[in-house]
């Protein structure tokens, strides 16, 4: 060992002595020890600034132009087509598409080409020695230049990557699939929020303007009211449960207001349209009809179990899984490489400077077989998880059928009640109006009338918003897709909308006919 120790020692004696003789290469050390040492690099205030101002550019560039009042299925078109959620979602399946191609080459031979250059300050020489007598037999010699260029380009085929190389081709195949389905349900939950919030912005631009002026008429009557009680001109009961139920009244129509305030942006925002952007939305009638879904409960248990994505992506995962069971089979296999090249070297020493070479390796790793049981057990248990999860996710399914049918039967009498409700409600307005006329009511009624009318009414548009969500709730549950196939974000607004309003429309949606109508 103290043996070695020394020779370790007087070898690096004698590099240090080589490196201090030359000055260069003492430099170029310097400079590769140097070169390595990296400090953080923060971004500049400037940097920040610019980078954000390039963001919030790109953000809505490139988008069509609104010019006109945009419909649900124009809001759906844009919503598909610039929405950034399902953009990202687009550009991960084409993502995965590219990685597709890149496993496919990797089935392919590997063919090599090698620029390979070594060079010296002095010549390398050699001596025999005899191992008999120890004595030196040759004069120090050469069979190489100081300076020597070679090339080469070699052809080779791994048997056994082949393999690996097809089910991992096959695995990137399905992760193309999994993208799909991902994109399916962002696709399905961007329209679903649409509907919602479509519906909403309506009653807000159809509404709002009511709320407001009404506010006016209200804080004026209020400030009567608090006169007249200050006043004593009647029992001081009567004016407080005015205040009271007109308060009441009021509060009710400022909370409603409140949900509706946002509604244009947030229609706005899944259109990806910027946030100060005007824009009106198309007045729908009221009075659709609405009917109930007539696929029975089993059906349509069966047809989501097909259609959602979240049980298709489970199951191209399972295929995935039991394909790692080949890989591990294919790994505790012997490897089988051939080869064959064509090699050039400028070394003038040689005979021949181009040559052909070739041949053929065989190697095994034995521990991957020793691995094999614990490779093998590791697929199994994967497998097992994900067909729990299948399990769990079929029960999910089935209860989000169930709950989202129930829903969307409670939000049509709900719908209906708000309806009805309406027009009684502009019934009494009548006739309180037609009192204050003929001045038998005071302008108080009225007004307190007109605030319950406002508010039955903002209720009744909310019943159809909510409605129209559980409308599409069934359809996102049952894994049904709200494009056809033939429709592409790469299609106009206006080609995309109509496509969308007829394909709807069989499908008997109630906004569709009444439009198509």
């Amino acid at each position: 060992m103290n043996t070695e120790k020394a020779r370790f020692g007087a070898a690096a004696q004698e590099l240090s002595k080589a490196v201090l003789k030359r000055p260069a290469y003492a430099a170029l050390l310097c400079i590769a020890l140097t070169g390595c040492a990296v400090a953080p690099e923060p971004f500049e205030a400037q940097q920040n600034k610019d980078r954000a101002a390039d963001l919030i550019q790109r953000v809505a560039a490139d988008q069509e132009p609104v010019t006109g009042p945009i419909d649900l299925y124009e809001a759906m078109a844009r919503a598909i087509k610039y929405n950034l959620d399902s953009r990202v979602e687009l550009m991960s399946l084409a993502l995965s598409k590219r990685d597709l191609d890149l496993k496919s080459y990797d089935m392919l031979p590997k063919m090599v080409a090698t620029l390979d250059y070594a060079g010296r300050d002095n010549d390398s020489g050699g001596v025999s020695r005899s191992i008999t007598t120890g004595r030196v037999s040759l004069e120090p010699s050469t069979s190489s230049d100081r300076n020597v260029l070679a090339s080469d380009l070699t052809l080779s085929w791994d048997v056994l990557d082949f393999g690996l190389s097809y089910v991992r081709a096959k695995q990137a195949s399905d992760e193309v699939n999994i993208a799909e389905e991902r994109k399916r349900k962002v696709v399905n939950r961007i329209i679903e929020d649409v509907r919602t919030a479509y519906w909403r912005a309506v009653s807000a631009e159809r509404l709002l303007g009511k709320i407001n002026e009404l506010e006016a008429v209200t804080r004026t009557a209020l400030e009567q009211a608090e006169k007249q009680e200050k006043a004593g001109l009647s029992a001081p009961l009567a004016p407080l449960t005015y205040q009271r139920e007109l308060l009441s009244i009021r509060r009710e129509a400022q909370n409603l207001g409140r949900e509706l305030s946002v509604a244009k942006q947030q229609l706005a925002a899944l259109m990806n349209l910027p946030a100060d952007t005007q824009y009106k939305v198309a007045m729908p009638t009221r009075n659709m009809q609405w009917k109930p879904f007539s696929l029975p409960g089993k059906d349509m248990l069966q047809t989501a179990i097909e259609n959602r994505p979240e049980l298709r992506e489970v199951a191209y995962q399972l295929r995935n899984n039991d394909r790692e069971e080949t890989v591990a089979y294919l790994r505790a296999l012997p490897s089988l490489r051939v080869f064959a090249g064509l090699d050039h070297s400028d070394n003038s020493f040689l005979y021949n400077s181009n040559w052909l070479g070739f041949g053929a390796r065989a190697s095994w790793n034995l521990l991957n077989v020793f691995s094999l049981p614990a490779a093998q057990a590791k697929v199994k248990a994967q497998g097992q998880l994900l067909d729990q999860r299948a399990l769990a996710l079929t029960m999910a399914v089935g209860t989000q059928v169930e709950v989202a049918r129930a829903r969307y039967e409670f939000r049509v009498r709900e719908l209906d009640t708000a309806g009805r409700y309406f027009n009684v409600q502009e019934k009494i307005e009548k006739q309180i109006d037609a009192g204050f006329k003929s001045d038998k009511l005071s302008r108080q009624t009225l007004i307190r009338e007109q605030m319950n009318t406002l508010v039955s009414e903002v209720r009744y548009d909310l019943a159809l918003a909510d409605l129209q969500n559980a409308y599409a709730n069934v359809y996102s549950s049952l894994g049904i897709d709200p494009v056809e196939k033939d429709m592409s974000s790469a299609q106009p607004v206006n080609e995309l909308a109509g496509k969308l309003r007829g394909m709807w429309a069989k499908r008997q949606d109630a906004v569709a006919t009444a439009a198509k109508g």
